[in-house]
């Protein structure tokens, strides 16, 4: 694994050099897991839910993170021809795109090994609006993401001297609240808390009010409730919006940290030569330093950007590392 994190150590380091928050990449890699003792990975991922799966041509992850995954399995294996039969089988009876790709048309998070991220630096910057020179201390910092990436994202801006608020939807908490609490805490220790009702508008108001926001949703999610990053950063200089995705703004593919990981290639080998996980949702810590990173790199130049987050590009800068 070491050899792979050089460009994310580089990352860190400038972070810290920038702000003087120092960062503990094993404590920010692998925390959750030593917290819920997960086992070491093989082809089941440490949390469960995702898989390596033997194609006809290679292999793919399919992950049933939720309970919508699960339910939507026996229209996946009517998709690809395979009614009756458990989805080993008929994972190899198809193509690893096919499998990915017939996945994720029912939403299912899902990719073929090394199948993306590799054309895409692990941050786009876009300017959207005018430059002002602001220290990071004091920043309104307005956290709209969940679960890992985008809220360890916030912590170290919030280290850093950042004012965070958390924001959650009345009717879909953070699904991380499920997960361990003591990691939940660390997340999100010294934030402030808002749970809104999104469909009263209240949501604008609160993004109205930060100097830097931080999410993980479509695009088009947010401007159904009257939200456009565009907008955002034009209305008043200095800004910065975080934008985290799976495979990049321009694609409504969903991806979880494990299944990013795969799709970047950056996994593992066991004694046969065959690919196995590595860490824990490894995609997602790795996403969050980086996009604090750009967070505040940005703000120290003015702001004014949409930074686009990549978590399956951010994965693959780890995995080229790797292979160098």
């Amino acid at each position: 694994m070491a050899p792979r994190l050089g460009p994310l150590a580089a990352a860190v380091r400038d972070f810290t050099a920038r702000t003087g928050v120092p960062v503990d990449l094993p404590t920010a890699l692998f925390l959750r897991a030593r917290l819920a003792g997960l086992e070491l990975p093989g082809r089941t991922c440490a949390g469960g839910s995702c898989r390596l799966l033997a194609t006809a041509d290679g292999w793919a992850a399919v992950n049933l993170a939720r309970p919508d995954d699960t339910a939507a399995l026996p229209a996946l294996l009517a998709l690809l021809g395979a009614e009756g039969a458990d989805l080993t089988t008929a994972a190899r009876g198809v193509q690893a795109r096919q499998l990915a790709e017939q996945a994720q048309l029912l939403g299912i998070p899902a990719a073929a090994l090394g199948s993306a991220g590799a054309d895409r630096a692990p941050v786009r910057a876009e300017r959207h609006g005018e430059r002002l020179v602001r220290p990071l201390p004091g920043q309104r910092v307005v956290d709209l993401s969940a679960l890992w990436a985008g809220p360890l994202c916030a912590r170290l801006l919030g280290l850093a001297g950042a004012r965070v608020v958390k924001a959650e939807s009345a009717t879909r908490p953070d699904g991380a609240r499920r997960g361990h609490p003591d990691f939940y805490r660390w997340l999100h220790d010294g934030h402030e808390s808002r749970v809104l009702d999104f469909a009263t508008g209240s949501l604008a108001a609160l993004v109205d009010e930060a100097d830097i926001v931080i999410e993980a949703s479509r695009p088009r999610a947010l401007r159904r409730l009257g939200i456009r990053a565009e907008d955002f950063l034009a209305a008043r200089p200095g800004r910065v919006w975080v934008s985290i995705t799976g495979y990049g703004r321009d694609d409504d593919r969903i991806a979880f940290g494990d299944d990013a990981a795969v799709a970047a290639g950056l996994t593992g080998r066991d004694r046969h030569g065959d690919p196995v996980f590595l860490g824990d949702a490894l995609a997602d810590p790795v996403t969050g330093l980086f996009a604090a990173h750009a967070a505040a790199r940005s703000l120290a130049a003015g702001g004014g950007e949409l930074l686009c987050v990549s978590m399956t590009a951010c994965a693959a800068a780890l995995a080229a590392a790797g292979s160098g």
